[in-house]
């Protein structure tokens, strides 16, 4: 026979967990929304620049955290340019343009440095 007894609550794991979503503030993610659009800005591809210009960045909060979320507006014929840049394209002669990974080597370092940050914030005593 196995027995289990526990004695106590769950509050000081509840407190952690509440630190760690509080851990980065509106304003940080803010701020970490921008750092991603000029991250993506400068990264990508430039022809006419409208694709480079078109990042934006949107930020949802609910009750299990936020999200920060990256997008761009450039469509051209129902196609977001961004999307065909990163993944490539067919060519209306049957050919291939062959796409070119630029948003995750922009966006990584921003993640990374929120991640850290957050970290930090969570450990802190």
């Amino acid at each position: 026979m196995i027995s289990f007894r526990q004695n106590g609550d769950f509050s000081k794991l509840n407190s952690y967990l509440e630190r760690i979503k509080q851990a980065v503030k509106l304003s940080d993610l803010d701020r970490f929304g921008r750092e991603g659009v000029n991250a993506l800005r400068s990264a990508t591809p430039v022809d006419s620049g409208l694709t480079a210009s078109s990042w934006e960045y949107n930020i949802e909060r609910n009750n299990s955290g936020a999200v920060i979320q990256f997008y761009n507006t450039n469509v051209n014929q129902g196609v977001n340019i961004a999307i065909i840049l990163q993944y490539g394209h067919s060519t209306k002669n049957g050919g291939w343009v062959e796409g070119r990974d630029y948003i995750n080597p922009a966006i990584q370092p921003v993640f990374d440095k929120l991640a850290e940050e957050a970290w930090k914030e969570v450990t802190r005593v």
